[in-house]
């Protein structure tokens, strides 16, 4: 499996470096670049076109957020993750909006960030667990995020149907635990909790997990 290849943006010299060593030390990624604002960040990625972006939001000139459309616009196949020490709901919102991947705290261990680039990478939503009870209320909230499990639509009659184990595994996901956490956490194969999280899904009647989250931890009784 060829490396993942990240473009790592801040405007901390010191941090970015400390960073970029950190993630160079391990051989699943490669750092293709580095950029210290968004306009760099911009044309760094038109041109090495990465798998993953690391960005930091407090950038000068346009924050992280600002640029995440020019981002996306310049390399469209890119991953993109919020590495920031704003733990501000309206920035968590207006990243996820703006089509963020995921939404990580600087405080975050070095593994634990290595882990959540190839989770991203698999196509699994990344965030912070401090911050996933902010993410719901957000996802709850009048004028929140435009998630279908957003306001108080009726829980589908799947939820009735889900297994004891698969109930057990639904609370880890609203935990923010990844497939490998839950799977050690339970004593159970990686490959089996895949399959619960997809008969999850599909017995719920959402598509994602921070949706299937947000139903765990919402409130709603059943569960």
């Amino acid at each position: 499996m060829s490396a993942v290849r990240l473009l790592v943006v801040d405007d901390h010299t010191l941090f970015r470096r400390g960073l970029v060593a950190l993630l160079a030390a391990d051989h699943s990624v490669e750092v293709a670049g580095e950029a210290g604002d968004g306009a760099e960040a911009v044309r760094k990625a038109r041109t090495l076109q990465p798998d993953l972006i690391l960005l930091d939001n407090h950038l000068p000139g346009a924050t992280g957020i600002q640029v995440l459309s020019e981002l996306r616009e310049a390399a469209p196949l890119a991953k993109v993750v919020l590495l920031t020490v704003s733990e501000d709901e309206l920035d968590l919102q207006a990243a996820l909006r703006g089509g963020a991947n995921g939404y990580l705290l600087k405080t975050i261990e070095g593994d634990v960030l290595l882990a959540a680039i190839h989770r991203v990478m698999r196509g699994e939503p990344v965030i912070s667990p401090e911050l996933m009870g902010k993410l719901v209320a957000a996802l709850q909230a009048p004028g929140g995020l435009a998630l279908s499990t957003a306001h108080a639509e009726p829980v589908p009659e799947g939820a009735a149907q889900l297994s004891p184990r698969e109930h057990e595994v639904l609370q880890q996901i609203a935990r923010g635990a990844s497939n490998k956490e839950i799977a050690r956490t339970l004593q159970i194969a990686e490959t089996t909790v895949k399959i619960h999280v997809q008969h999850i899904l599909r017995k719920l009647g959402v598509s994602s997990r921070v949706q299937a989250a947000v139903m765990a931890t919402g409130g709603h009784s059943r569960f």
